[in-house]
């Protein structure tokens, strides 16, 4: 048995799909209160005839910061993939988000290590790679700094780092995945679906910044490979390359028969866009487009390095241009039908 949390997610829900392709018989969490648009959009974009895939799928409800909880749903699990994670640049969820990422993945890794889970595959984020005041190629030994430019969420994604390595010195058998940003189809109002109703709605303006994408589908096969390869004790970079914010947005433009956006964003520009957005929010109750944290990850030039994973399993990403491509024609098939 394979138990998955985070499962009604992005990365979640093609991780199931290609699990169960694969004979797996899965077990995953969900919160009371999760939606399943995203996880059947995911599964419809695959094949209409999903189905009985779907209803051989083992629901928990519940959250992963109940360790009662975790305890009954690992019964009879070999394997563990935790792709959970609270997400949000909006400074009012930084105690959430710490709680749930950090608590909650060592909650995980104490169940684990308890019932002697074989193999345990933890998602973690670029965010949590040491970038902070690092203008070079980042790879798995870049080292963590403390910095300002280190947003809550990539705090919280390290301190659930620490309690993974922490597991495998305890004897766990884990392996860490850091992807970068993930593009692919089944995201609407989040994600890649956001940069491509961004664009829709006729962007005008770009940011200077660099950074790494991946397809959520490869990072889904990489981590089932690197669990079925038995690789554990390391972390790995899931990155297919580097581009240019501007770059991103001319190729969703292409794909949508749209204007590229033609004017280059000013620094004072995105001050005055986060600070409009938090009043705005403030105003309507609402959760601003735009945050200070955004706002200064968009001008900054990450670049990553994957040369670790290819050599480990010789892995081959998919170009970043089939991930916009199919990105774009499942949001356009899915909101003009």
């Amino acid at each position: 048995m394979v138990f998955v949390t985070g499962g009604t997610g992005f990365l979640g829900a093609h991780l199931i799909y290609h699990l169960l392709k694969k004979g797996k018989k899965v077990r995953a969490l969900k919160r009371i209160s999760s939606n399943f648009d995203l996880f059947n959009r995911v599964f419809s974009f695959y094949s209409d005839t999903t189905q009985e895939l779907k209803n051989s799928i083992e629901w928990v409800e519940g959250d992963i910061l109940d360790v009662y909880l975790l305890d009954e749903a690992l019964q009879d699990v070999s394997v563990i993939y935790h792709a959970a994670a609270v997400v949000s640049f909006q400074p009012g969820d930084k105690k959430k988000m710490m709680l749930s990422n950090i608590e909650g993945t060592a909650n995980l890794v104490n169940v684990a290590i308890r019932k002697n889970i074989q193999s345990f595959c933890h998602v973690s984020s670029i965010a949590a790679i040491g970038r902070a005041d690092n203008e070079k190629v980042i790879d798995e030994n870049t080292i963590w700094k403390a910095s300002k430019r280190n947003s809550n969420y990539a705090v919280s994604k390290y301190g659930a780092e620490r309690e993974v390595w922490r597991g495998m010195e305890e004897g766990l058998n884990a392996v860490i995945v850091n992807p970068s940003i993930m593009l692919g189809p089944g995201e609407l109002n989040s994600g890649a679906g956001k940069l491509i109703s961004t664009v829709l709605n006729g962007l005008k303006f770009y940011t200077t910044g660099i950074n790494g994408y991946v397809d959520v589908r490869d990072v889904a096969k990489v981590m089932i490979e690197l669990v079925e390869k038995n690789i554990t004790c390391e972390r790995f970079i899931l990155s297919s390359e580097n581009l240019t914010y501007k770059e991103i947005f001319k190729q969703i433009a292409i794909n949508v028969d749209k204007s590229p956006p033609l004017y280059k964003a000013r620094q004072w520009m995105g001050e005055a866009m986060w600070r409009l957005e938090y009043i705005k929010g403030r105003i309507i109750n609402s959760k601003p487009l735009i945050t200070k944290e955004t706002a200064k990850t968009a001008r900054n030039n990450y670049n990553y390095s994957n040369e670790k994973l290819t050599k480990a399993i010789d892995f081959k990403f998919l170009p970043v241009s089939e991930s916009i491509k199919d990105a774009c024609d499942y949001y356009l098939k899915v909101t003009n039908s």
